[in-house]
């Protein structure tokens, strides 16, 4: 998976059955099912995957508690079916994870618990375990550091949790291992229609060299999250805006203020919102909020109400109350929901999937969330078939498992996350320097991400192939600099690329970190 065979491999121009618009879950999903359904595939990401929304997930595959609280059954029912196929298909990066819920009067645990055996129900034969009632005492001995007052019961059901970019990385080799190619900082530019009014180019350019490509193609798929407006725009200029925008935050704080190994779940905070506690790479990741915005950028920032909010909410459950100098990370996303016909607010829009298609062929799907990925993928493969006359063919990704998959190590192990791989990284060059005591990153894991894993930048590496900057950022801004030489002595980058990506990475990493 070296980006620059990928390049030689398609050439400056090309022809395809598929492109995909958007390296994020979406468009992961969808070059993947277009791939193992036999079709010339090509995925195009403007930076790197996995980047913006998908990179800045609570982390949890779940059908979603407070959908079945809003009545989206279907939705509830579709992620819960998802959920078991994924903890199956992608078993080194996923798994099981009981969730309490403190209740604080008799009527809050009967309430909880009977719409629990329904979100069990409707899991069926890939539920992850039974919720049940249970006891004040027991309750704390699954939560230790959760506040004892007024505390009467609890309840506990089950979740799964991932890694949301390590995924989109495994997600990408399998695209390639089925013969498709996934490219990273390939930013299309343009779209053009043949003689029918049909779209049938798709023009590009490596941010990485400026080289300018053209790619034709039979069918466009665009897949692009909060940027989905900016390509329908290249279709048709005149185009009403299809996305709206809300931002999620979430902070990163030391295991000890929920040292168990449960997460904490509480499903109405003062403004009505659900919030998360959950166990995650050795830290508490706490969020999220869901704020409208009307800014859409890869690596928007946290406001700070959204982490004044968090902070005194995880204040009221917790024994330790964290405090601005406690939090490790902090990074904020936004998630892409299909605009609604009549005003509502964020929070109640719903996390359904949406595919339009424009007069020229353009597919498009907006809005859904990382649990659904797969279906999402399905679907619009389904209907782009249907859009250009194409046979139907049948999905295989329901038990199709994903790169890495095949080995389930136990999370002690600091590289447990590569799965199958995991050997390979350990193996590579001999053995790898420790980078970070704290992280457990070694500098194998560095070279592994450029020559496996598309890894182009210190961020890439950092952020994504592997998450020290999620999980401490301050951590992460002192190795960029070992990072960076080895990055440049692998790829022939000069000292001044080095100095540059140093640079870059400590100005990113200031919005990660709370002064």
């Amino acid at each position: 998976m070296n980006r620059l065979e990928q390049l030689q491999k398609i050439g400056e121009t090309s022809e395809w059955d598929v492109i995909v618009i958007g390296g994020g879950a979406t468009g992961l999903g969808a070059a993947l099912e277009a791939v193992t359904r036999g079709y010339r595939t090509l995925l195009l990401e403007q930076s790197d995957f996995a980047k913006s929304t998908s990179s800045k997930a609570t982390k949890l595959l779940h059908g979603g508690v407070r959908y079945l609280a809003q009545g989206d059954i279907a939705l509830v029912r579709e992620a819960s079916i998802e959920r078991g196929l994924l903890l199956k298909n992608a078993q080194h990066l996923s798994r099981n994870l009981s969730f309490v819920i403190p209740a604080y009067s008799w009527w809050e645990g009967i309430f909880y618990t009977i719409g629990l055996k329904m979100y069990d129900w409707m899991a069926g034969s890939l539920s992850l375990g039974r919720s049940r009632h249970i006891s004040r005492k027991r309750t704390l001995n699954l939560l230790p550091g959760l506040k004892e007052d007024h505390l009467t019961a609890g309840i506990l059901y089950h979740d799964g949790q991932f890694d949301d970019a390590r995924l989109a990385v495994n997600l990408m080799q399998t695209i390639y291992e089925k013969g498709g190619v996934a490219l990273n900082y390939m930013k299309v530019t343009g779209l053009s229609k043949n003689g029918n009014g049909q779209l049938g180019l798709v023009k590009a350019k490596d941010t990485e060299s400026g080289k300018e490509y053209q790619f034709h193609t039979k069918g466009i798929i665009n897949c692009t999250g909060v940027f989905v407006d900016d390509i329908l725009e290249m279709d048709d200029p005149t185009i009403k805006r299809k996305i709206v925008a809300s931002q999620g935050v979430h902070l990163v704080l030391d295991r000890s203020f929920l040292p168990g190994d449960n997460a904490l779940m509480i499903p109405k905070t003062s403004d009505g919102r659900v919030l998360f506690a959950v166990p995650w790479h050795n830290k508490i990741v706490v969020g999220t909020t869901d704020n409208p915005v009307n800014e859409i950028s890869l690596d928007p920032v946290a406001m700070e109400k959204e982490i004044g909010f968090i902070l005194e909410t995880a204040g009221q459950y917790l024994e330790k109350t964290p405090q601005r100098s406690d939090v490790k990370s902090v990074w904020a996303g936004l998630r892409p929901l299909a605009k609604p016909e009549k005003s509502e607010k964020t929070k109640e829009i719903s996390r359904n999937h949406k595919i339009m298609v424009s007069a020229s062929g353009l597919v498009t799907i907006l809005g859904g969330k990382w649990t659904t990925y797969r279906k999402m993928g399905e679907d619009v493969v389904d209907r782009l078939e249907k859009v250009k006359g194409w046979a139907a063919t049948e999905s295989v990704t329901r038990k199709l498992p994903v790169h890495g998959a095949s080995i389930k190590l136990d999370e002690n192990d600091p590289l447990y996350f590569y799965g199958s791989d995991a050997q390979a990284v350990k193996n590579l060059d001999g053995g790898g320097k420790m980078l970070s005591e704290a992280l457990g990153i070694i500098s194998t894991q560095v070279l592994w991400g450029i020559r496996s894993e598309m890894a182009q930048t210190v961020e890439d590496i950092l952020a994504r192939r592997t998450r020290a900057l999620f999980l401490d950022a301050e951590e992460a801004v002192r190795i960029a600099p070992e990072v960076a030489k080895i990055m440049a002595a692998e790829t022939g980058k000069n000292g001044e690329w080095e100095a540059q990506q140093i640079r870059d990475f400590q100005e990113l990493a200031k919005t990660y970190r709370l002064s």
